[in-house]
């Protein structure tokens, strides 16, 4: 979903400045809200964090603060933020290509994510840069930020060969991180997630005319080649399958009313995806072997966990998503939708 929508946010506004405002209001406010916690459930014993929390606070501290962490071997904080790893370097790969302006070329960048999967399945290494001791992740940790942010400053701040050099800065860092450095779920499986992203770019550019739907056609290679790479594991397949059926059923329907139940869970579906793990850790520290708990009562407990998450997200979406959404709006209000 993100590669059918995010660029075409970024094409549609011509500005780095503006597009990562609006990512960093998106994203931040409401993942520091979550952070903050699930650090008080651990600070009341709630939550028991991952040793290294204790050994090496600070790289992971860092690791988290670009989002970057799965890709530099941490342990995440929530375990569903392993996601948005990805989803950050999708934004870092879509800025470096949209400064080269070759960020239209998304056939070529989903079938080369594509090859490499195949190509680099059981010997690409596994976190190769970060495995060595808590010195040695902080460096790789710091490295890692200061060419991110360093790129990203001049990608959007400088001019001319700067802008070019920032972009190629963030592009081998995050291409090398995802070459080298991967661990959970797996180096071939981190390169099939952004092909699969670029392959939504694909099926927009499609959509909108500026490809032949027999040129997008090709993107069907990618959950050919993941059905494939996990020929042993049925799970993955049918996660694959079903990620793609869903998405494409929403491309069929996407000129049909939707209920307006759909349209909410869809405006609060960050908040569903960090603050549903929270309310789980919960009830796991309530029940601990929840098999052994009568089946009724778990069924009480999932309802009731629900409405919980329904209410708790109707909130955060009043008082931090939207708030921080239209302040973003404010920043970038005065950028020229042609600017760069």
């Amino acid at each position: 979903m993100s590669g059918y929508i995010v660029p075409a946010s970024l094409e549609r506004r011509g500005s780095l400045r503006a597009f990562w405002i609006s990512r960093f209001f998106r994203l931040y406010p409401l993942f520091a809200v979550a952070a903050a916690v699930m650090a008080l459930m651990v600070l009341f014993g709630l939550v028991d964090p991952h040793i290294w929390w204790r050994s090496r606070t600070v790289s992971l501290a860092l690791g988290h603060l670009t989002m970057l962490q799965n890709l530099l071997h941490m342990p995440n904080l929530i375990n569903v933020l392993w996601t948005l790893s990805y989803e950050m370097a999708f934004y870092l790969l879509l800025t470096a290509m949209f400064t080269f302006d070759v960020n239209r070329r998304s056939t070529t960048v989903s079938l080369g994510l594509t090859a490499a999967a195949v190509l680099g399945a059981g010997t690409l290494p596994v976190a190769l840069l970060s495995v060595g001791g808590p010195g040695r992740m902080f460096t790789v940790t710091v490295v890692v930020t200061v060419l991110t942010a360093a790129g990203l400053a001049l990608a959007i701040k400088g001019s001319g060969a700067l802008r070019r050099a920032g972009a190629i800065a963030i592009g081998l860092t995050v291409l090398t991180l995802l070459a080298v450095n991967q661990s959970y779920p797996g180096p071939w499986q981190g390169l099939l997630i952004l092909a699969t992203m670029f392959a939504g770019t694909v099926l927009y550019r499609a959509e909108q005319g500026e490809l032949s739907w027999k040129q997008a056609a090709w993107v069907a290679l990618v959950p050919l080649a993941a059905i494939w790479l996990a020929r042993d594991d049925l799970g993955t397949q049918t996660a694959t399958a079903a990620a793609w059926l869903t998405f494409l059923a929403g491309m069929a329907l996407r000129h049909q009313h939707m209920p307006r139940v759909l349209a909410w869970l869809g405006l609060v579906s960050y908040s569903i995806y960090l603050l549903h793990p929270i309310l789980l850790e919960s009830v796991e520290w309530y029940w601990p072997e929840p098999l052994t708990v009568p089946l009724s009562l778990r069924l009480a407990a999932l309802a009731c966990v629900v409405a919980l998450l329904l209410g708790l997200c109707a909130l955060t979406w009043r008082f931090v998503e939207a708030p921080a959404q239209r302040l973003a709006r404010r920043l970038t209000s005065s950028d020229a939708t042609t600017s760069r």
